[in-house]
């Protein structure tokens, strides 16, 4: 099953453990359709060998997915009309029950991990697999998704600098990665940009805008700065765009770059632009670190419930694969050290963080 936001290398991980499963194991395998929604609407379909073939490029995923379901608070209509909230995570055991499935392998990030972790507690045996573009998932050094959403980030980025350089101008440009700003952080280095601003460092626009009319005092001609969607303001809130009040996480953040390249502009006279990249960073083929990734943890994932071993999500730390309990990731966003090393790095060579 793949849950949340879609992710370069979901069909990787799940080529991985249909071909692990049947060719080494002789187990049949059961997709889940559209993530949890497809659980509790009895959505299953058979995957064979052939079924996976020739889908380890292709970004997205074949099973489908969705973010706005919630086992344990899925909304339905009262005999009234309105919108009430109830929990179905035992009617989603006992469809996995009623076809016979003796364990799910759940693919997805800290919201899906989180509603995995309420199976693994009832009873359920259930591996979890890291997904996030967002590197935030507690527990491993890396997801897959994350190369690629960087990739694709900095080869935009790139492309700005050149209409950046001939019109003059400031280019803000605004990526994902909710509260966390691993995206923005390695994306800016990569880029070489100018200002790079992330939830974990709050900063100051007095600073940034300073910063870049230095630069333009010193004869740079253009700036680029790199802001997280969730980037605040020392004492600030982050941009919200909307609430989905139906949606686990409701908050939806963006607009960033559109405040800060009005602020830019209005202090420092200096022509300013904002771009936000968006979904383009969750699409597209994965690169070959998140295939092979991909790849690695699916079959890892089917090797731990050989094993013997369950309720356990499949990470990677200090680049070997191993795995934790699902029941410490529940609830855990990773967050940057302020001393991580690629932010002493971007200092070095005179990266603003606004702080």
């Amino acid at each position: 099953m793949t849950g949340g936001g879609d992710c370069p290398g979901l069909n990787a991980v799940i080529r991985a453990v249909t071909k692990t499963a049947i060719s080494k194991y002789g187990m049949k395998v059961w997709g889940i359709e559209d993530g949890y929604l497809g659980l509790i609407e009895k959505r299953f379909r058979p995957l064979s060998y052939e079924d996976v073939s020739n889908i380890l490029e292709a970004g997205g995923t074949i099973l489908g997915s969705n973010n706005t379901t919630n086992p344990s608070k899925y909304p339905v209509k009262s005999k009234s009309g309105k919108i009430v909230f109830k929990d179905v995570s035992n009617l989603c055991i006992r469809n996995l029950k009623q076809k016979k499935i003796d364990a799910l392998i759940c693919i997805g990030g800290d919201g899906t991990q989180t509603s995995s972790a309420v199976f693994a507690k009832k009873g359920l045996t259930v591996i979890g697999v890291p997904k996030t573009i967002d590197n935030d998932l507690w527990g491993t050094d890396v997801t897959f998704g994350f190369d690629t959403a960087v990739t694709t980030a900095t080869e935009a980025i790139d492309k700005l600098r050149t209409t950046a350089s001939s019109h003059h101008r400031v280019m803000v440009v605004e990526v994902m990665g909710r509260y966390a700003g691993w995206i923005a952080l390695h994306c800016g280095v990569a880029s070489g940009s100018d200002v790079i601003l992330i939830p974990e460092i709050p900063y100051k626009i007095e600073n940034v805008c300073k910063f870049v009319q230095q630069r333009s005092k010193k004869g740079k001609s253009y700036s680029l700065v790199v802001v997280a969607e969730g980037a605040k303001e020392v004492g600030g809130k982050m941009t919200v765009s909307k609430t989905c009040a139906l949606s686990p996480d409701p908050i939806r953040l963006g607009g960033i770059a559109n405040k800060l390249a009005g602020q830019i502009e209005e202090i420092t006279k200096l022509e300013t632009r904002a771009v936000t990249l968006g979904y383009i960073q969750r699409g597209g083929a994965p690169t070959p670190w998140d295939r092979i990734l991909g790849t690695s943890f699916g079959n890892a994932a089917i090797e731990l419930l050989v094993s013997g071993v369950k309720n356990r999500l499949v990470v990677l730390k200090n680049n070997k694969l191993s795995s934790v309990p699902l029941s410490q990731v529940a609830g855990k966003t990773r967050t940057i050290p302020k001393n991580h090393p690629l932010i002493k790095a971007g200092r070095a060579v005179n990266t603003c963080f606004g702080d």
